[in-house]
């Protein structure tokens, strides 16, 4: 690093510029590789995205999830599409249920778990803008899934933490520990059984996880620690298009998702600074 700025350099760094035609960033370099594995082989900016998103659910386990939500802007001959993939709260939850509750409704458990709407937004999104065979999205995260991957050092750190709140489940410890411990920076981890999940969610383009064998193994495990999931919840669920809400920033129009997402608050974040003139302060000033 650079103590000052180089004439004709705008940062104090030696990393240069990248010059590609596409990129794909994501806080793990394998789930980059499947992206860029689709847009070398053909695929587009919407088959890399999703192929992205799936592998990060093995290779980042603790920040994403086959069971989580996911949203998507979409930006395509000078048209931006919105789609909105976040699931809704069990039908049996109603206000009596959380009244007993001292503080706030549960953070883990299943009391906190809505209906998964991650793997229904694959399958929308790729519906609608994908050219690759929907199960080729698959290929990187199910390689992972079964013949393991190293575990990255900030990824191991996370993973120990979870460790605490979620060890008591049977589910959980035989899925994601090793001995009974969370695996180490640099330690090989592997999962059968998600790999088995992705592909049938893959083979059966997702009608599994809603309506068959997976779903009902869902509601198993829900009943089992008295969940209050159920198959009709599951049945039902489809995530939805949306029209984006959008602001006018330095040249450009952002654009992000109206809530429940939390995109209005970059635009809002934008307007305000738009209105400081924070072009008047020097770079990193305080």
């Amino acid at each position: 690093m650079f103590n000052k700025v180089d004439a004709g350099h705008r940062f104090p760094s030696r990393r240069s510029c990248i010059n590609a035609q596409n990129i794909v960033a994501t806080s793990q370099p394998l789930a980059a590789q499947a992206g860029l594995e689709i847009l070398r082989d053909g695929g587009n900016a919407v088959d890399a995205a999703i192929a992205t998103a799936i592998c990060l659910t093995v290779v980042e386990p603790t920040m994403n999830s086959i069971g989580s939500d996911a949203f998507a802007v979409v930006g395509k001959n000078n048209q931006v599409y919105g789609f909105n993939g976040s699931g809704r709260s069990p039908k049996s939850w109603n206000p009596l249920k959380f009244s007993t509750l001292e503080n706030s409704p549960p953070d883990h458990g299943w009391d906190s778990v809505t209906i998964p709407g991650a793997v229904d937004s694959w399958f929308q999104v790729w519906k609608r803008f994908g050219s690759v065979p929907f199960s080729t999205l698959f290929k990187n995260a199910i390689h992972y899934a079964r013949n393991g991957y190293p575990v990255s050092q900030v990824i191991s750190q996370e993973w120990s933490r979870s460790i605490a709140k979620f060890s008591h489940l049977k589910s959980f410890s035989t899925t994601f520990m090793i001995n009974g411990k969370a695996p180490k920076f640099g330690q090989y981890f592997s999962c059968p059984d998600m790999a088995n999940t992705l592909e049938e969610i893959a083979d059966t383009q997702t009608e599994s996880f809603y309506r068959g064998t997976l779903a009902e193994k869902i509601i198993r495990a829900s009943n089992e620690d008295n969940g209050s999931m159920s198959l009709e919840d599951l049945s039902e669920h489809k995530g939805f298009w949306t029209n984006c809400l959008s602001q006018d920033f330095m040249g450009f129009k952002v654009h992000e998702l109206p809530p429940n997402g939390q995109g209005v608050v970059t635009l809002v974040a934008l307007a305000i600074i738009q209105r400081l003139e924070i072009h008047k302060y020097d770079v990193l000033s305080v």
